[in-house]
């Protein structure tokens, strides 16, 4: 391999490198959700898969729970208090959320939508 080759595939290497380890050092984008009774607010959320994203739960009324089992996601939000979970979706889809804590009548309407998205194929990053 001539010296020129060498230098060339270390900077390519290089930039791989630097590109990695800016990736893995973004900071975790941060969305407010919002639980009452039977509703989350948004309804509707698109993440980018393998960015991280930090979602701050609170609720306005009780306890409810916030469950996406495909992103290994259970826990409770508690009223008056801030529940942040920071996720990295390694799957591109479409996945149903659902609180997991009988919450009265509409209970079982209590349901949000969070989508993960390829980042190459993202043309935005979107909060609905």
């Amino acid at each position: 391999m001539t010296r020129t080759r060498k230098i060339a595939v270390l900077a390519i290497g290089g930039l791989l490198v630097t590109h990695t380890a800016l990736a893995l050092l973004q900071p975790a984008r941060i969305i407010k959700i919002n639980a009452s009774k039977y509703h989350f607010t948004p309804d509707r959320i698109v993440l980018e898969k393998g960015r991280p994203v930090t979602l701050e739960l609170t609720s306005s009324d009780r306890t409810h729970g916030f469950m996406v089992k495909p992103l290994g996601v259970d826990t409770d939000i508690e009223p008056g208090e801030t529940t942040a979970i920071t996720i990295r979706p390694d799957k591109a889809g479409s996945y149903t959320t659902i609180c997991d804590h009988y919450c009265g009548l509409g209970h079982t309407f209590m349901k949000m939508t969070i989508v993960v998205e390829d980042g190459s194929a993202m043309t935005r990053t979107s909060v609905k």
